[in-house]
């Protein structure tokens, strides 16, 4: 998979992905808030296949499914950070979105594209042409990615 990168930095809780102020609404009025308090055009400008680049503990806090959907449903495909909430990274997995963990996320920038094979955990930062390391998906992950959830 290949697309452009957002990035954002350390502890993006749940809250900052799906608003529980916004969270009875229909999933998709619901991601049109997604990381609007960091961000607040990524909502209306995010494309299909562009991936979010977390710092550290991304995707913390509470146990709403809803963090992870809101990206789905934008259209992102994929997750990188240091470290992810273990219920959000469950959750990612569960609904078909890869949260790739790597330790190199210093060596990339927003709107740089990367490439990010699954299988071996490898992303190639197409911008500068740098090779960084990732954690592979656990098979028994993939399965579920492959299976769009």
């Amino acid at each position: 998979m290949a697309g452009r990168v957002w990035k954002f930095g350390d502890d993006v809780n749940t809250d900052v992905l799906a608003p529980g102020i916004y969270i009875k609404l229909p999933l998709e009025d619901l991601a049109s808030h997604c990381l609007e308090a960091v961000e607040p055009n990524f909502a209306s400008y995010v494309q299909d296949g562009d991936i979010v680049v977390g710092g550290v503990n991304f995707g913390m806090g509470s146990s709403r499914e809803q963090a992870a959907q809101v990206l789905k449903v934008l259209g992102v495909a994929a997750v990188v950070a240091p470290s992810f909430g273990g219920i959000f990274y469950r959750n990612a997995f569960n609904l078909g979105l890869p949260a790739i963990v790597s330790n190199e996320i210093d060596q990339i920038e927003a709107e740089q594209e990367l490439k990010i094979d699954l299988k071996t955990g490898v992303i190639e930062n197409i911008t500068t042409g740098k090779q960084l390391a990732g954690e592979a998906v656990p098979e028994n992950l993939m399965d579920l990615v492959e299976a769009g959830g």
